[in-house]
């Protein structure tokens, strides 16, 4: 079924060396794409298929159960379409970084913030990258499944601290 969808045959039409992987679950399509790619194909998404709303930059962390660990998520809606289209992008632990939609989407700016302050994942071209949530002096990012339970006063934190 979601091989039918209209965004997804454009996508694989334009984009068929930067797809890894396409499912739809309860009627919502996601597609995952290489992250190198993220920019470009947010950009076709905004501009050749009217996904003109971006409502939510998320991560998740699989931490011992995929690498690689991180996956940035991007939850896109076509207002004109009535569309909704989800776009993952893996992110390894080793480079934790990806590149910013700012520049599509300014409800970008305080989303992708909170997903560097909470999981850590760092957005190049970010125009104002810093915490949102914790204080500047806070160690580690609480979302991600190595935190502390007790938090970082209370237990050793193993994870990375940057």
């Amino acid at each position: 079924m979601a091989e039918n969808n209209r965004a997804v045959v454009k996508l694989k039409e334009r984009f068929a060396s930067s797809i890894l992987d396409v499912k739809e679950f309860r009627g919502t399509v996601t597609v995952t794409v290489k992250k190198e790619a993220i920019v470009e194909i947010c950009q076709y998404l905004k501009t050749g298929l009217a996904f003109n709303l971006l409502t939510d930059v998320t991560a998740v962390d699989y931490l011992g159960k995929q690498d690689p660990r991180f996956v940035a998520v991007y939850n896109l809606y076509s207002i004109p379409n009535k569309d909704r289209i989800l776009i993952k992008a893996p992110v390894s632990e080793a480079d934790c970084t990806i590149d910013s939609v700012t520049g599509l989407w300014s409800s970008a700016l305080f989303l992708e913030r909170e997903v560097y302050d909470l999981m850590g994942i760092k957005f190049n071209h970010h125009p104002d990258l810093r915490r949102i949530l914790m204080t500047d002096d806070w160690v580690g990012h609480p979302l991600r499944k190595d935190y502390p339970l007790q938090g970082p006063d209370r237990e050793p934190y193993k994870g990375r601290l940057s």
